[in-house]
């Protein structure tokens, strides 16, 4: 009896029993698994389910889903400004529609932007064109105006970069891939570096290095808004001496003995990021990571619209010694930094510098970006007054030339009524002239006769 309850066909059935039970999450103790226990998995918690869990700022999300859209038709109007006249056919785009990261087809993406993007029937190849409205073309070129009047500015701004560096060097590629960030014209190499040799050189053809350090620039964004809230809120010197500012989003829990540890983390000192801890090695974990966020805070305060996209971030992590996972020291501090996953790429976001979406304290290249991206939410609004603008005009011209002709007509009709006036009196006249002469003659005749 035994050796067939216990037959390998018995227990291979049992066994492919157990796999189906266990697959459909339900598990029942008998006679022969009275002992086995049933394993607890752990949940697992990394970066990318923080990530996932965190509280959404759905302002800011929007934000970047505005900008990606400002980022393609930036991108598209880059392909068209390198052809010869500054217009492409939409065969042509639709072939590189892929380079720019575009996932619809290129006339539709086009037709969204009216604002940016004007369509027309060329007169002589007879195909669908496009090329930039004058209004985008105007911003553009305002920005780079801007820009190339605000290069002291630049180069402060790159001198504090290379004064948070080690070796107060910047790799030449890193700074290219975050140009537009920085606020830097596209040929800042050529154009600019030269421009400063008495701030800046480079030291071989990819790497740019610092000629002296400038003390009065040795001062963190950060130190402005302590001094703040130390003179107008009379908080004590240790509690603003190392502190930053909070701004958890909308719908952020807060768990029991939360505040206690922010409030400890809020007076724990650190070396601050233009000093240099060479003399005073730091061993605490804690104050490692403060002075990772005081980097990070600085390196975002000194970007035109304070984001940077993560991925860049890792380029600086060597020489800004922030050798840490950047996305875990992000996501650990969601009252200062905000990771974004819309749009191309995760963007990290300085939170103090935005509110309802709108930043805090827009410069004058922000201002112009911001005009563009109204230009995308524009959208196809506005577009029926222009035409029906442009439409009236016309209405209107046509409807003075056919005034001016019928104007023309009538004082045609009336010269030849004129005219023929004229002619009709002048018959007249000859007419009673003829009469008058044969009365005359007719009252000769009778007078000789007579006579």
């Amino acid at each position: 009896m035994a050796s067939i309850i216990f037959g390998p066909g018995n227990m291979h059935a049992l066994s492919v029993r157990l796999r189906i039970l266990a697959a459909i999450g339900t598990f029942h103790y008998g006679p022969f698994n009275r002992g086995m226990q049933r394993r607890w998995k752990k949940p697992v918690d990394s970066a990318r389910t923080r990530l996932e869990g965190r509280t959404r700022d759905h302002r800011l999300d929007k934000l970047m889903v505005q900008l990606r859209n400002l980022k393609l038709a930036l991108a598209v109007r880059e392909l068209i400004s390198q052809r010869r006249n500054e217009y492409a056919s939409l065969q042509l785009l639709s072939k590189w529609r892929h380079e720019v990261g575009l996932n619809i087809e290129i006339g539709a993406f086009l037709k969204k932007y009216p604002h940016i993007f004007q369509i027309y029937m060329h007169p002589v190849k007879r195909n669908h064109c496009c090329k930039i409205t004058q209004k985008m073309t105007d911003l553009i070129a305002e920005e780079e105006a801007v820009i190339r009047e605000n290069e002291t500015n630049i180069v402060q701004r790159l001198k504090k970069l290379l004064m948070l560096s080690t070796n107060g060097t910047l790799n030449m590629h890193a700074l290219w891939l975050v140009r537009r960030e920085l606020g830097l014209p596209d040929d800042y190499r050529s154009s600019m570096v030269p421009k400063y040799p008495h701030d800046l050189y480079l030291e071989s053809p990819d790497t740019l290095s610092l000629v002296s350090r400038d003390d009065e620039l040795a001062v963190a964004k950060i130190e402005e808004w302590r001094k703040k809230e130390y003179t107008e809120k009379w908080l004590a010197e240790s509690e603003t001496k190392y502190a930053f500012p909070i701004n958890f989003p909308t719908g952020f829990k807060i768990e029991k003995g939360f505040r206690e540890k922010l409030k400890n983390w809020q007076r724990l000192p650190y070396t601050k990021p233009y000093e240099k801890n060479d003399l005073h090695p730091i061993h605490n974990v804690e104050r490692i990571e403060k002075r990772i966020v005081g980097i990070l805070h600085e390196l975002l305060s000194l970007t035109v619209e304070k984001m940077i996209p993560l991925e860049r971030l890792s380029h600086f992590k060597r020489v800004f010694a922030m050798e840490v996972n950047l996305r875990e020291l992000l996501l650990k501090y969601p009252g200062i930094f905000y990771i974004s996953t819309k749009g191309s790429a995760q963007t990290v976001i300085l939170r103090e510098s935005y509110s309802k979406g709108c930043p805090v304290e827009p410069n004058p290249v922000c201002d112009l970006r911001r005009k563009m991206l109204d230009l995308i939410l524009s959208g196809c609004h506005n577009v029926g007054e222009l035409e029906s603008a442009a439409w009236l005009a016309e209405e209107y011209d046509q409807g003075s030339c056919h005034e001016l002709q019928n104007n023309m007509c009538q004082v045609d009709t009336a010269n030849t009524i004129l005219e023929l006036e004229t002619d009709s009196d002048s018959t007249e006249r000859s007419v009673l002239r003829s009469m008058e002469e044969l009365q005359y003659q007719h009252f000769c005749d009778s007078q000789g006769k007579s006579e």
